[in-house]
């Protein structure tokens, strides 16, 4: 019996929750002029190329097998970040790894993304990381001023921390335990197949999942702000360009009123 109930939660997470009827895509197919974009240094500590301006051409839109996606070269690393702030929302993401491998296949999707362009690792916004690093892909990572708390059990070296719905709650973020708390499950694809993530955000909390296996639940979502955390409920969408070429062929948006209580067991 508690193997049949989980194969009904997987494939509810997989090929259901989601209306087509209330979702709107984020990507018009034709260019990006409901985002912004904005060009990191090239090294550590160099001067950003900034906000709106591309002569690398990081970000754009292109044809792939008849279908118009968005494609990330990866090649420096960079943000495109919705204009609209997002709160209450069901986010699926349909995207695959391309051939060019500047550094290695890195990126990531940035929720309830706030503040100033460079706030984390001298690029991005301070926000929230659905990480999409193959082999890290559901992590968790606290960039710039944003907190998380979140179920985890320690490594035996005490350095690592692991996503586990019995474990015990965790800080994470600037200054805290640690900022990054590990998926507890692989979900990714093989290299060259469609992946698709599912990002559930309601309230403070914030589930991820990857090809319809939960790895991830987030709690008491936050920011630091001369050492005290305040709540942080909402944000912009940002998609990393940090290592690897992406293409992006959906990336659709719903209003939702709770998280469906199967994501939170």
């Amino acid at each position: 019996m508690k193997k049949l109930l989980l194969i009904a939660v997987v494939l509810f997470v997989a090929f259901g929750g989601f209306s087509q009827k209330s979702a709107k895509s984020l990507l018009n197919g034709k260019n990006l002029k409901a985002w912004d974009t904005y060009i990191g240094p090239k090294e550590k500590g160099g001067v950003p190329v900034g906000l709106n301006v591309d002569p690398l051409k990081i970000f754009t839109v292109v044809d792939l097998d008849g279908v118009k996606v968005l494609r990330i070269s990866g090649e420096q690393n960079a943000s495109i970040a919705t204009r609209k702030e997002y709160e209450n929302y069901h986010i699926r993401m349909v995207f695959k790894w391309g051939s060019k491998i500047t550094k290695q296949l890195n990126s990531g999707l940035l929720y309830h993304s706030y503040g100033d362009f460079g706030a984390g690792l001298d690029v991005w916004m301070s926000s929230h990381e659905f990480q999409l690093c193959t082999g890290k892909m559901g992590d968790s990572y606290c960039m710039g001023k944003s907190y998380f708390e979140i179920p985890t059990v320690k490594s035996a070296d005490g350095k690592a921390y692991t996503y586990s719905p019995t474990g015990e709650k965790t800080k994470f973020g600037q200054g805290q335990t640690a900022p990054i708390a590990a998926k507890s499950s692989d979900g990714e694809k093989p290299f060259g197949e469609w992946n698709t993530i599912d990002l559930y955000c309601f309230g403070g909390t914030s589930v991820h999942v990857v090809n319809g296996k939960i790895n991830m639940v987030n709690y008491n979502s936050g920011k630091i702000e001369n050492g005290v955390v305040s709540p942080l409920t909402k944000g912009k969408i940002q998609i990393q360009s940090e290592g690897g070429e992406l293409f992006v062929k959906t990336l659709e948006i719903e209003p939702i009123q709770e998280i469906p209580a199967e994501l939170l067991n």
